[in-house]
């Protein structure tokens, strides 16, 4: 007899995942290596923070990756937002070892407060995420983001009002060289839980998850279950599905942007807004939000208000002053020319 459906499933997205990985780490054949040449197995690591959906794929990535010749460890990342985090990080260190995961380790974090707790906490996640990479060289980070996650991701966008880039959620393949992989954005919560109950692996519910004070967590116990009553059961497939669209429409845009930046530059490099003009605005505005991130503006706190301020300079233009954009960077129109710089 195999496995539990839902044990398969989320194998199966793991072994898929660590075949791309396998693939995009494959060095270039020159010739047939000797076996004291032959290149070390790459390492894999698990972001777990001790609730279900990390710990099933703590546990997939224990049992399939063995079968490829890839090393797999583990991280957990201990933010210290709760009394004895410390001490919850350790029993996750143990729970990853015991699966056979090696190395292991708990990053202890300190949460600031930009952006509000929730983005601080993700920001120094990641950032101990990224350390532990570099530290070990590891090939991949597996993150534990499921299809509800992605649901979330994607009404958190659309209440921000951010475009079609905060619609399309959180990508598969992330980071820089495609570091973060994302096995389970096709997989429910619930399977994840059913995996995790019948392997007998303990979980953790973090309280944050529960806590209204959260954002996220309002979405999740009230926001969502009220759409699902007022429209049906699937919402959360279908915004996983706009989620996909839009990432391909968003990647479409990005490419025609990058294409076009160029013939809409002068000599000197400044932008000319005539020329701005006859692009369309999706791909106007992108060219002014990389030009404003390339001048010092933070990608995180520039806002489609802000790039909607400085598209007037272009579209409905009536003498207006200087624009103040994050991180100290201004927009004004200059003799045709947009300038973009640091004030």
């Amino acid at each position: 007899m195999g496995p539990h459906p839902a044990v398969a499933a989320i194998r199966l997205a793991v072994r898929r995942v660590l075949h791309d990985i396998l693939n995009d780490h494959q060095p270039a054949a020159v010739s047939a290596p000797t076996a004291h040449e032959r290149p070390p197995a790459p390492l894999v690591l698990v972001a777990c923070s001790g609730g279900a959906d990390s710990m099933a794929l703590a546990s997939a990535l224990a049992f399939e990756a063995p079968k490829l010749g890839i090393r797999a460890g583990g991280v957990t990342v201990d933010h210290g937002l709760q009394p004895g985090s410390d001490l919850r990080a350790d029993e996750v260190v143990l729970r990853l070892r015991e699966l056979g995961l090696d190395p292991v380790e708990s990053a202890a974090v300190s949460v600031g407060r930009e952006g509000g707790p929730e983005a601080a906490a993700r920001d120094a996640r990641y950032a101990a995420l990224d350390a532990a990479a570099e530290r070990h060289g590891a090939a991949a980070v597996l993150l534990g983001h499921t299809r509800d996650d992605q649901a979330e991701t994607v009404l958190l966008g659309l209440a921000r009002g951010s475009g079609i880039r905060s619609l399309s959620g959180m990508a598969a393949v992330s980071g820089a060289g495609g570091r973060y992989r994302r096995p389970f954005l096709e997989l429910d919560r619930q399977t994840a839980r059913k995996a995790c109950m019948v392997q007998s692996l303990p979980v953790w519910d973090d309280p944050h998850n529960a806590d209204p004070a959260y954002t996220r967590s309002r979405l999740r116990h009230e926001g969502l279950p009220a759409l699902e009553k007022a429209l049906g059961k699937g919402v959360v497939e279908a915004l996983a599905r706009t989620a996909q669209l839009s990432r391909d429409d968003a990647d479409a845009l990005d490419a025609w942007a990058g294409q076009a930046e160029a013939s809409v530059r002068d000599a000197t490099g400044l932008l000319e807004c005539a020329k701005l003009y006859a692009l369309p605005p999706a791909v106007r505005r992108r060219i002014l939000r990389r030009a404003a991130i390339e001048a010092g503006a933070p990608a995180g706190s520039l806002f489609a208000r802000h790039i909607e301020e400085v598209d007037r300079l272009i579209t409905g233009w009536r003498g207006q002053g200087v624009i103040n954009l994050p991180g100290k960077v201004v927009a004004q129109r200059q003799g045709g020319r947009l300038v973009i710089r640091q004030s």
